[in-house]
């Protein structure tokens, strides 16, 4: 089931409410991208984790796959906020501390 619409949504969701050819060309992406086999397979897995810890369809914590292999239960905002800048958000800015 998709979320509710918020009233007051952030920058990305007020933008495409506002653009929609821009929301379909994005759609169009989407749907292409999660159809791609890789996409399918890193989709099943997490799937299978799921059915083997008994959480499948009953909301709760995303199982992530880890860096060294194997798998997490963690919060979706965490899991789905790793690896930014592929996603969008800038990378954080180093600044010298040192006068």
């Amino acid at each position: 089931m998709a979320p509710r619409k918020t009233s007051n949504p952030k920058a990305t969701a007020s933008y495409y409410r506002s653009n929609p050819e821009a929301r379909r060309k994005k759609s169009a992406y989407d749907t292409a991208y999660n159809k791609s086999a890789k996409r399918r397979k890193y989709r099943a897995e997490l799937a299978r984790e799921r059915r083997k810890r008994g959480i499948m369809g009953k909301g709760g914590p995303d199982v992530s796959h880890k860096k060294g292999g194997g798998f997490a239960l963690e919060s979706a905002s965490k899991n789905r906020a790793r690896n930014g800048t592929a996603k969008g958000r800038k990378k954080s800015i180093r600044r010298n501390t040192r006068k």
